[in-house]
């Protein structure tokens, strides 16, 4: 018996199934990444919703763990797909830490709790010590940077955004009407250990003026002045090194140190 081959019909099936798998394609490019944890206040990774507001590190259990030589060691890894002159920016944030406090990144051999710094979608840090294997997202595009790295290492070890400090709005005022709807609960106020130290315009840890704006006008404003200027550092300031060290109690071996 022959069968008969229409080369019309071929081509149509082969049309219809290049269109299907074009779509399927572009489904699989703008669906969101599930394995991404969800974030607060722009770069903080969360587990769930009850964490928005809370400070993990009111509590010890945090906190990278101190040895008996006086030093925090906070293991890493990097991952492969880093270029040599993002590797060099990186390195030197890591680094920056151990000229100015008792805390030392080293490269993870067998510890269970470490930072793995990888290029995912965008910069982004969990809040403390959360164990086991943990990200520090700093992506290719958009994030490599010293004072970005500073920034999301210093959530690693446990510190907030500086516009949601506690005492906040006797140094911010926010605009709330000027901020995206759906992006208010970033301008909650969390109950930190401000480590005695004044509200920082300068700190590393502070959003710029028009943060998460809607229309381009500015979501916070400094009081009473509101000439100063904030969100500018490229550095850690050194009030964001002495709560480094108050929080991890190493002042005195970082006496005199600063960046």
């Amino acid at each position: 018996m022959r069968i008969c081959y229409d080369t019309k019909i071929h081509k149509l099936k082969s049309i219809t199934t290049l269109r299907i798998l074009y779509v399927i394609s572009l489904f699989c490019m703008l669906a969101p990444d599930f394995d991404e944890p969800e974030l607060t206040e722009g770069d903080i990774a969360v587990d769930s919703d009850s964490e928005r507001n809370a400070d993990p590190c009111t509590s010890s259990g945090c906190r990278w763990p101190k040895s008996s030589d006086g030093k925090v060691y906070v293991p890493y890894v990097i991952a492969n797909h880093y270029s040599s002159r993002e590797l060099q920016i990186i390195q030197r944030g890591l680094d920056s830490f151990s000229s100015m406090s008792c805390i030392r990144f080293k490269r993870r051999s067998n510890e269970r709790d470490y930072l793995s710094i990888e290029s995912r979608n965008g910069c982004y840090s969990y809040v403390g010590r959360r164990g086991n294997a943990q990200t520090v997202s700093l992506a290719r595009s958009g994030c490599i940077y010293h004072k970005t790295v500073q920034h999301e290492l210093l959530h690693a070890l446990g510190f907030n955004h500086e516009q949601t400090r506690s005492d906040r709005d006797n140094h911010i005022r926010v605009v709330w009407e000027n901020i995206v709807e759906n992006m208010k609960h970033n301008f909650n106020k969390i109950a930190t250990l401000n480590q005695g130290t004044p509200y920082d315009y300068n700190s590393v840890m502070q959003y710029h003026r028009t943060a998460f704006s809607k229309n381009g006008k500015p979501t916070m404003v400094p009081i009473p002045n509101n000439n100063v200027s904030f969100g500018q550092a490229t550095q850690m300031s050194q009030n964001d090194i002495n709560r480094l060290n108050t929080l991890y109690k190493c002042c005195e071996t970082a006496e005199g140190l600063s960046l």
